[in-house]
């Protein structure tokens, strides 16, 4: 039975909270950096503005309720939120727990632990790409900080919306070869306490790693499945030459914005149907990449991208879990809402719902 399980990870920055007033300015949201972008080239389609949802602010209930009918009526089964805790600092924290206690909207959902240290330079209140390396807050773990974190997420845990893998809550971890082999092993203690049989983490591998060694690394250290972030990958795989021949490209007709990838061929290196149709590989679908909001001319972007060539990537990923068992037929969308990244899934004034109706194609495509 083909039952892929879409999750769209989901970006809960767009509202204005206390540290972001205090690093960036009063009243600072992501929409800060995606309004001031300007196109570094001709032909570069930016600002990329929002359609039907606009600029909204996700303290406003409706604004989520919206999202999660989108993303259904394209078939994504669920949101994968990203969740920020520093020793039981929580950050942007608001709309995941709005949505918890308020049951609403009723949609699948879990969360993505972007366990990493926040430094300046990730963005300027320009939106460019800063030089220092001031830490803003540190990623730190504790044995007694890993009883504190599972006990203030159990009630997500518990709700009946939270996606379950095997029975096993899902946690998606973006620097998964940073989780200490304790955090993982208390969590699943833990989960186990409370009627679960374990946690179902699930790791992120980059594309500089070995993805055979990286997978069996984590899994020997307790993480259930892996996906690797393959972004950038057609550019190590070009011989000397084609290196060469592209930095001229860019340079002449791209105006020095040097990390710089056509979706065509991007696409078709984002695959490794050897490697992803292995039962505990999720693989991921990316609409698009452009860092250029946040990082100006140093930004990864990706040129090109049409709901025509996604549809294309989207068909190879659903053909690499279709053998796989229903539980296991899960696919990462990078991204639900990421606008500073270009990597987003809602309706913008150029395509309108064109990236929603590709995938929706493809989903009941993959059903018959």
């Amino acid at each position: 039975m083909n039952n892929p399980k879409i999750i769209a990870l989901y970006l809960p920055q767009f509202h204005p909270f206390p540290e972001n007033d205090v690093w960036w300015g009063k009243g600072f949201t992501e929409w800060t950096n995606v309004t001031k972008a300007k196109p570094l080239f001709r032909g570069h389609y930016q600002p990329k503005l929002p359609a039907d949802l606009g600029f909204y602010d996700l303290r406003v209930s409706e604004v989520r309720e919206e999202q999660a009918l989108l993303a259904k009526e394209a078939g994504i089964y669920g949101f994968c939120y990203w969740h920020y805790w520093f020793e039981g600092h929580e950050l942007m924290e608001r709309p995941f727990w709005e949505v918890v206690n308020s049951g609403k909207p009723d949609f699948p959902f879990c969360i993505g632990w972007a366990n990493e240290t926040w430094k300046s330079k990730m963005w300027n209140k320009d939106g460019s790409l800063g030089a220092g390396t001031k830490t803003l807050i540190e990623q730190t773990y504790s044995e007694e900080d890993d009883v504190a974190h599972f006990n203030a997420l159990l009630k997500a845990f518990k709700d009946s919306r939270y996606i379950l893998v095997d029975g096993a809550p899902l946690v998606f971890v973006h620097r998964a070869s940073d989780l200490p082999e304790h955090t993982i092993r208390i969590w699943n203690e833990l989960a186990r306490e409370n009627g679960f049989p374990g946690i179902h983490f699930v790791g992120r591998i980059t594309l500089l790693e070995n993805y055979e060694q990286s997978k069996e690394l984590l899994l020997k250290r307790g993480f259930n499945a892996v996906t690797v972030s393959r972004l950038g990958s057609s550019a190590l795989k070009e011989s000397f030459c084609d290196k060469i021949l592209r930095k001229i490209w860019q340079v002449l007709r791209y105006k020095g914005c040097t990390h710089l990838i056509s979706y065509s061929q991007e696409i078709k290196t984002l695959c490794d149907p050897e490697f992803d149709s292995n039962e505990d590989v999720y693989p991921a679908i990316y609409p698009n990449w452009d860092h250029s909001p946040r990082s100006g001319r140093n930004g990864f972007i990706i040129v090109d991208s049409t709901p025509d060539l996604f549809e294309k990537h989207v068909a190879q990923v659903l053909d690499e879990v279709k053998s796989k068992e229903p539980e296991h037929q899960i696919v990462f969308i990078k991204s639900w809402n990421e606008w500073g990244e270009g990597n987003y899934m809602e309706p913008d004034l150029k395509y309108g719902k064109g990236y929603l109706e590709a995938l929706s194609r493809q989903i009941e495509k993959s059903k018959v």
